[in-house]
């Protein structure tokens, strides 16, 4: 299945999405919650029932749903989170008060997804902060409550990936070993609480360049049953901030409503789910 991240992050991306969906091959969305486009967004999915959409989690680089003297330790004066992937991660790792407040605001974002009466289809994060130990702890506790069924463990073959762009090896290699421990955590938490996951998820080690190209040598190599393929399809619109890489986003929606990219599914057996 072909996922699009951040719906309800602007216009354009919500464009993106549905064009992809209707003209394309996505079947699913994340979305976040306290994107600027959130209401927009709501509005799209309930006229486009066939459309999975799922909860994308914004503990990082985003906005909270709690105001911020309800969770102070978490983010900054104006509700804003940090951007800090290291020292944040640290901080939810090693302070209560911050553990404390995390779960708040997870619960909270939870929450508002409910209310907007969609039926939650998965669960992942914004820069995959969901995978985040006590993060995904957290989501396992709380998925009896909100009905989650599945959460998103990337898991993509290093040497695949140089295969169609060797640029920036040594970040791709310690994400590949730090998201390939972190899977492995992931599987045993969400076994114990009967959450499923992906076989395989394409997309971390090519951010920004889901190319048409890309998904034609990708599609054929894969060897797995059940796939996710995400990625970050947008429509460029004045005055809008990017959700990707300055020229990214086109290209991303290309590939994702391409015919012959749809032919090299159907060639490889793959079905759209």
């Amino acid at each position: 299945m072909f996922t699009g991240d951040d719906f309800g992050f602007s216009n354009g991306v919500n464009r993106a999405i549905i064009e992809a969906h209707e003209r394309g091959v996505l079947t699913r969305t994340s979305l976040m919650v306290t994107g600027e486009a959130f209401d927009e967004a709501v509005t799209l999915a309930q006229s486009h029932r066939q459309l999975g959409v799922g909860l994308h989690l914004v503990l990082l680089c985003g906005r909270s749903v709690l105001s911020p003297n309800q969770i102070p330790h978490v983010v900054d004066r104006t509700g804003q989170f940090p951007s800090q992937s290291v020292r944040t991660g640290l901080r939810y790792q090693f302070s209560s008060h911050a553990r404390r407040e995390l779960r708040l605001e997870i619960h909270a974002q939870l929450e508002k997804f409910r209310r907007t009466g969609l039926q939650l289809s998965h669960v992942d994060g914004h820069l995959h902060m969901h995978m985040h130990p006590v993060v995904l702890r957290m989501l396992a506790e709380l998925a009896p409550e909100f009905g989650i069924k599945e959460i998103r463990l990337p898991c993509e073959e290093f040497q695949l990936a140089l295969g169609f762009d060797r640029s920036h090896m040594a970040a791709k290699f310690i994400s590949s070993l730090l998201s390939g421990g972190l899977r492995r955590y992931g599987e045993r938490c969400l076994k114990s609480e009967g959450i499923e996951w992906m076989d395989r998820v394409y997309g971390s080690l090519a951010s920004g360049r889901i190319t048409e190209n890309y998904l034609l040598g990708l599609i054929p190599r894969i060897r797995a049953d059940r796939v996710e393929i995400y990625s970050h399809p947008a429509i460029e619109v004045p005055g809008e901030p990017l959700n990707g890489p300055l020229g990214a986003e086109g290209v991303e929606l290309a590939a994702l409503v391409s015919e012959r990219v749809r032919n090299a599914l159907f060639i490889n057996g793959f079905t759209l789910k």
